[in-house]
């Protein structure tokens, strides 16, 4: 990847400016006899260590909870403190957004989306959303598409345990999420599970586009690059091509059959038409945000919770004891009777896996850093002080590793630390437990994000037993937006239902 050492090139000439910058502050700061946070490092150790960065910002937790890293002409605050966490996104919630930082990174992927913008617009795209989102029709809409795609997986996964075949189940979390979402907010069926050309081109551009969006964080050149439409900004503009003109497409259709939707259709893109929301770049937009925040967050959730079944396979069992229990399965039920048993009354009981499920994510955080714009100066709870200007960002991939927080077991997976002594799921502060944000901009999907999961993992784990394809091989993130594996997960799954397993290979 050429564009990951172009900005490192770049970056080296001006590193002699960071230190006079350093120097200038140093005694700015002395003069007005404010205090600062500490200084972890600099853009140009971000961009060293863009790879594990995730780590390298762990590691610089351990030694303050919360740092400063020096860019060329700004600042950007690193806590993973909950009170400064509580100030920012709750106490102070207007004295910081996404500001034209965020903004200008994330435009070139989500448009004007609710990820992107502050204000009216914001407001305007969060009460539409938060009004969508608490309609029963689309509960009840959801749950079915969950269900079915559930089951569709399960059945690529049976045929790939019959002939003992490693899957890369990853890549079909991926599949398999991006066809939910796009049936929940589009109403179109993409298929990609099934392999169709059209879904994998979307999905693979999708991807790419979310990973140079990422680059453009640490890669202080990209402004030039993409003027000069050269190296990761060539190939963002090339899969946002792609993106745009899938999604565009859709808008298109539904918007010639305007006549039809009369009828209270369950998809959101249909909902949006009948309130008059018809600005196709406006739609497209929050459509863009909507998969970002429902396809990936999921897929890597399950993958890593996954990776942590064939990690603690005990806790892999007592999950399916309770799956089974809680939706009356017994030995013999098939795939879609499995799917069809978990209703939501099961699914509300199912405590320990979803605590399983908010372990994984304390500890695999689907977004591993989230970050703000300071609008005027201001000073922390813990009395360091704020610059109008500086960018502020909470860590929850760090937080999750803080012995602090979750005492001297924190790294260790261990979701018996979220049940109550009555065996109840216990809910912790979302300043503590930042998963899903706080505050005014907390995730609307929280708990479509914690059904839909809920969802596959009963049906997959009720169907099959997991295990990793190879034990030695390490496992480790990709920098991205959201929290990926690197190459994927390999995993073997084995039947847990014989007669299952006999019918499938006379049927083929």
């Amino acid at each position: 990847m050429s564009y990951y050492y172009s900005g490192i090139v770049a970056g080296l000439a001006a590193i002699v400016v960071v230190f006079v910058v350093k120097g200038v502050a140093g005694r700015f700061e002395s003069k007005k006899k404010k205090k600062y946070h500490p200084i972890g490092g600099t853009i140009f150790h971000l961009l060293y260590n863009f790879r594990r960065v995730h780590h390298y910002l762990t590691d610089l937790t351990r030694k303050n909870t919360t740092f400063r890293i020096l860019y060329l002409d700004n600042v950007e605050i690193y806590t993973s403190d909950p009170a400064n966490i509580e100030y920012f996104l709750k106490t102070n919630f207007a004295n910081y957004g996404k500001g034209s930082f965020h903004h200008d990174v994330l435009e070139g992927l989500l448009g004007d989306g609710i990820f992107t913008v502050d204000g009216e617009r914001w407001k305007h795209q969060r009460k539409m959303s938060s009004y969508e989102f608490s309609t029963r029709n689309l509960r009840e809409f959801s749950s079915g598409v969950f269900k079915n795609n559930a089951a569709k997986l399960a059945h690529i996964v049976s045929q790939s345990a019959s002939s003992n075949q490693i899957i890369e189940i990853q890549d079909l979390f991926m599949k398999s999420s991006m066809d939910s979402v796009f049936k929940v907010v589009l109403g179109v069926d993409l298929e990609s599970m099934s392999g169709t050309n059209e879904g994998s081109q979307f999905s693979k551009a999708f991807d790419e586009a979310s990973e140079m969006t990422s680059y453009r964080y640490v890669d202080i050149t990209w402004p030039i690059k993409k003027f000069l439409n050269m190296g990761s900004e060539a190939t963002l503009k090339k899969c946002m091509k792609i993106v745009d003109g899938f999604v565009y497409k859709v808008i298109e259709s539904k918007n010639a059959q305007k006549q039809d939707l009369q009828g209270g259709r369950g998809d959101i893109l249909s909902r949006f038409l009948e309130m008059k929301e018809a600005d196709a770049k406006y739609l497209k937009d929050i459509i863009l945000s909507f998969i970002i925040a429902g396809k990936d967050t999921t897929a890597s959730t399950l993958s890593w919770f996954f990776y942590m079944m064939c990690k603690h396979p005990h806790i892999q069992e007592k999950i399916v004891e309770e799956v089974r229990v809680l939706a009356k399965l017994n030995e013999h039920s098939g795939i879609d009777d499995i799917a069809q048993s978990i209703t939501e009354e099961a699914l509300d009981k199912m405590q320990f896996l979803h605590a399983a499920l908010s372990e994984t994510l304390r500890l695999y955080p689907a977004v591993p850093a989230d970050g703000k714009m300071c609008f005027a100066d201001d000073t922390f709870p813990d009395g360091f002080s704020v610059k109008k200007g500086n960018l502020v960002s909470y860590v929850p991939y760090s937080m999750g590793r803080m012995k602090s927080l979750w005492g001297e077991d924190a790294e260790e997976f261990r979701p018996e630390r979220w049940i109550d002594d009555n065996g109840v799921f216990k809910q912790e502060s979302s300043f503590k437990f930042t998963a899903f944000q706080a505050g005014p901009r907390i995730c609307l999907g929280k708990e479509f994000a914690y059904r839909q999961m809920k969802v596959f993992a009963s049906v997959l784990l009720s169907a099959f037993s997991f295990k990793l394809a190879d034990e030695c091989k390490p496992v480790n993130y990709r920098t991205m937006l959201t929290l990926q594996i690197d190459g994927g997960l390999h995993l073997r799954a084995v039947l847990r239902n014989k007669h299952e397993e006999t019918t499938h290979k006379h049927l083929h």
